[in-house]
């Protein structure tokens, strides 16, 4: 690992990038959100929902990476949990939204929003702790 933190943290610190991954996020959503059918997968119970939680986990790593880190926001879980959530519960209702207006689709789910909420907060946590973590293992 030690060979692997010197790029991890400069990784970390280009924010332009973690702001493209945002703006792919982003089209990747609206365009799956405009579509009346998505592909069938494995019948798993709760596979929406599952989708919708790792989607926007992914979209919170990303969104508080590029919104928090470097801008000398302390590390603090608090902090990042709930900058992932707004976002998260922000995007979500959107996406929710859209999908009233996509045929085949209902949207305003409920459920769906929650996993949204969760997972980008999720997705949040993580982003921070993987700060934390690669931050302490270039200091050793």
């Amino acid at each position: 690992m030690d060979s692997m933190s010197p790029l991890l943290v400069r990784l970390i610190v280009q924010r332009w990038l973690w702001w493209l991954g945002v703006g792919v996020w982003g089209v990747v959503l609206f365009t799956l959100s405009s579509q009346s059918t998505l592909p069938p997968g494995p019948e798993i119970p709760f596979q929406d929902k599952i989708i919708h939680f790792l989607y926007f986990s992914g979209g919170g790593f990303c969104f508080v990476l590029a919104y928090l880190q470097g801008r000398g926001a302390p590390l603090k879980l608090g902090l990042w949990a709930l900058a992932g959530a707004i976002f998260g519960g922000l995007i979500g209702a959107l996406d929710e939204f859209h999908q009233t207006f996509t045929p085949g689709r209902s949207g305003n789910d409920v459920g769906d929003w929650l996993a949204d909420f969760t997972g980008a907060a999720t997705g949040a946590l993580v982003a921070c702790w993987f700060v934390r973590w690669t931050l302490r293992s270039s200091a050793k």
